[in-house]
């Protein structure tokens, strides 16, 4: 099981039989193999626990060096837990560069688990903080300090070096799925990498909800945390972009998505007031009637067969695309053609989640693993790319429980 008991040879030498990894290692920490969203406040992060060979292995993945957003992901182990005598697993905190040493792990419960080095003086350098620090900007931004010009984006470096490292690798852990996929959906749901200005790359999840699709974060910042819906997209109201020359004035653009915005304002009301008289018809001691099967999906949303087809509609034919003059991007080579463009919602706040609100925004469609968003009101233009990653023990078991963990991280975040 697990394909452990394939390597008898490494099991001879080591003296631990089938039945001890079994029993001792792969049963007791089965609940921890999957993905999971560590609790770093607002920066979050993404977890994969997997088996390899005689170990345990909690690989923690990191978006590409800022902006090159269509690079491979990084990733670096932060624990591992063995058996290599036949009294009980081992678990050791891979934290710094010392090393592995002393840890311990603690099974909450079945979607929760926590890490405890239990030798921090590993993680410590020489130097103190400051090459603590100039190493951890090496790898994180894979650059210096004195690289980075721009003041406000070197206060949110420093900070989040201040903040993510007094953990000091004792984290909580919370499972998340990936996105269940569905033929109807635009493209394949699941983990992209994002441009988010000064913040950097971040992870962010597309999942399709019939009419909707929505990207939520799974690593965030000061003003978007993790767990946060960063942008939704409305599928039943596709934008007609002009043509390229005209494409570059943002004055054009701005007003086509405020005009589909007064539309979608116009239906809403038309709907609330609809189900508001059909409450009033009602005899007050009958229930009301049971909704149509097939006719709304969740949160009385249409489903994506019913969404005047265009989720079924892939729009493969594609039309030249190019920002408009004025809009902010970190991706200078964006894609130049997309095959289909939407109006969305892009969620801003001020430092600290203070003040959220949605503003409105271009969700543009590139390829099967590319997409892009326009956040209108900050003239700024994010790019996502697909993260090919094959996760294990990574799918949710039911939609209903998807929807619950999507529920359970943003509340927490909130």
């Amino acid at each position: 099981e697990y394909g452990v008991c394939e390597n008898l040879r490494k099991l001879e030498i080591t003296g631990v039989s089938c039945r001890d990894v079994y029993a001792k290692l792969l049963h007791r920490y089965r609940h921890i193999l999957g993905l999971w969203q560590p609790d770093i406040g607002p920066y979050g992060g993404l977890l994969n626990v997997v088996v390899d060979g005689l170990f345990i292995i909690g690989w923690m993945y990191l978006p590409p060096h800022d902006p090159h957003v269509d690079d491979p992901m990084r990733f670096k182990p932060l624990f591992r837990i063995h058996l290599m005598e036949r009294k009980c697993a081992t678990v050791e905190c891979m934290y710094g560069h010392k090393g592995p040493h002393n840890g311990h792990i603690q099974v909450v419960k079945k979607d929760e688990f926590s890490t405890k080095c239990n030798q921090t003086d590993h993680h410590r350098m020489s130097g103190g903080r400051q090459e603590e620090f100039r190493t951890w900007l090496r790898e994180e931004w894979g650059r210096t300090l004195e690289d980075i010009f721009h003041e406000h984006m070197q206060e949110l470096i420093l900070m989040k070096f201040i903040y993510t490292s007094q953990y000091d690798n004792c984290l909580t852990y919370r499972r998340i799925y990936l996105p269940p996929s569905s033929p109807d959906d635009l493209i394949k749901p699941g983990l992209f990498k994002g441009t988010y200005g000064s913040h950097g790359l971040e992870i962010v999840m597309l999942s399709f909800h019939g009419r909707k699709a929505k990207g939520t974060k799974i690593t965030g910042d000061p003003n978007i945390p993790a767990g946060q819906q960063t942008v939704e997209i409305d599928l039943a109201h596709p934008l007609q972009l002009p043509d390229i020359e005209n494409l570059r004035d943002f004055s054009e653009l701005s007003r086509i998505v405020l005009e589909v915005q007064e539309q979608v304002r116009r239906e809403e009301q038309e709907e609330e007031q609809r189900q508001e008289e059909e409450d009033r018809s009602q005899p007050a001691a009958s229930q009301p009637p049971a909704k149509p099967v097939g006719l709304e999906g969740a949160e009385g949303e249409e489903t994506a067969a019913g969404a005047e087809g265009t989720t079924q509609d892939k729009a493969s034919a594609s039309q030249p695309f190019v920002l408009p003059m004025g809009v902010i991007s970190r991706k200078e080579d964006y894609p130049r053609t997309c095959r289909i463009c939407f109006y969305g919602t892009g969620l801003i706040a001020g430092h600290g989640f203070t003040s959220p609100e949605r503003t409105p925004g271009v969700f543009v469609l590139f390829d099967d693993d590319r997409f892009g968003f326009i956040w209108l009101e900050l003239k700024s233009f994010s790019l996502y790319s697909r993260i090919k990653v094959s996760f294990q023990n990574a799918e949710a078991p039911s939609r209903e429980a998807f929807d619950e963990m999507l529920k359970n991280i943003q509340s927490l975040a909130t």
